[in-house]
């Protein structure tokens, strides 16, 4: 395939049968690792049929723990490219090959990370590059400034892929970071070594999204919840008081001007801003 190996990690949380369609594709290809993160008989089947290796997280451990574990498992083994993939995403060993290969054309020996295109159930691309968040920009979004280039930017992690020597640099993942934001951070993290990422257009892997839970608002809270671990971490207090200033006022201008579901969804984030998204989280079950 490559020069290198590959070796994809899958973070599972029940959902056997979005499992057994994500590693069908890429049996027998690659070495695969699903770190099971809700102890169900149901993924181990699915894992042991599909001929992967199975950790038992034994608990609950999120997104970075969960991968950092498997990565703790491949530290002793030759230099490899690591895979992330999402079990409610699909890559076939074509696509793999095509990102494989991207990763390492000579121009690409300062990227650290890359992503297929991402298609969803609809067959409509879903956005895969976006500007890591700051308070500045979440400034600029809030007085419609949005669209401006951003300086820097990450690839979403429903399908990623790690170069090793990056991985060796700039280390294992922020275990803070529970359910979302872990790849912005690490991502963050490898620009200021000197990384980049970068998404490979000529590759392309189905996400359905929502594999993490079928409550919408759920999701949202987590979501919020990531990037104020985020924020904190990157612009300390005074950092995490500008962003959420922004959040809020702009979630509030939005539920002024807009109406029905849309103008619910302003109110709630805005609300949720208020109280304050970790505060919030802590409290879902």
């Amino acid at each position: 395939m490559t020069t290198r190996p590959v070796h994809a990690i899958v973070v599972a949380y029940h959902a056997a049968e979005e499992l057994d369609r994500c590693l069908a594709a890429l049996q027998d290809e690659i070495e695969l690792t699903v770190v099971d993160n809700s102890s169900s008989s149901e993924v181990r089947a699915v894992t042991r049929r599909r001929r992967a290796e199975y950790l038992d997280a034994g608990k609950n451990l999120g997104f970075s723990a969960a991968v950092n574990l498997a990565l703790r498992r491949l530290d002793s083994e030759p230099r490899k490219d690591i895979l992330l993939l999402n079990p409610d995403a699909v890559l076939e060993p074509s696509d793999l090959h095509v990102l494989a290969a991207y990763l390492h054309r000579p121009e690409n020996e300062r990227v650290a990370a890359v992503s297929p295109r991402l298609v969803g159930a609809d067959g409509a691309d879903q956005r895969v590059v976006w500007p890591f968040p700051t308070p500045s920009r979440a400034w600029a979004e809030t007085v419609g400034l949005g669209r401006l280039p951003a300086r820097s930017t990450f690839v979403v992690g429903a399908v990623l892929m790690l170069r090793s020597e990056a991985l060796e640099e700039v280390g294992l993942f922020d275990e803070r970071f529970f359910l979302y934001a872990e790849e912005v951070d690490w991502q963050r993290r490898a620009l200021a070594a000197g990384w980049s990422s970068s998404l490979c257009p000529d590759a392309v892997a189905s996400h359905t999204g929502s594999g993490t839970s079928d409550d919408s608002r759920r999701r949202e809270v987590l979501f919020h919840a990531a990037h104020e671990t985020y924020i904190r971490k990157w612009y300390g207090p005074v950092g995490w008081w500008l962003y959420r200033s922004a959040a809020c006022l702009g979630a509030l201008a939005r539920a002024l001007v807009l109406a029905g579901d849309r103008r619910s969804e302003a109110g709630r984030r805005a609300l949720l801003y208020l109280r304050g998204p970790r505060r919030c989280a802590a409290l879902v079950p």
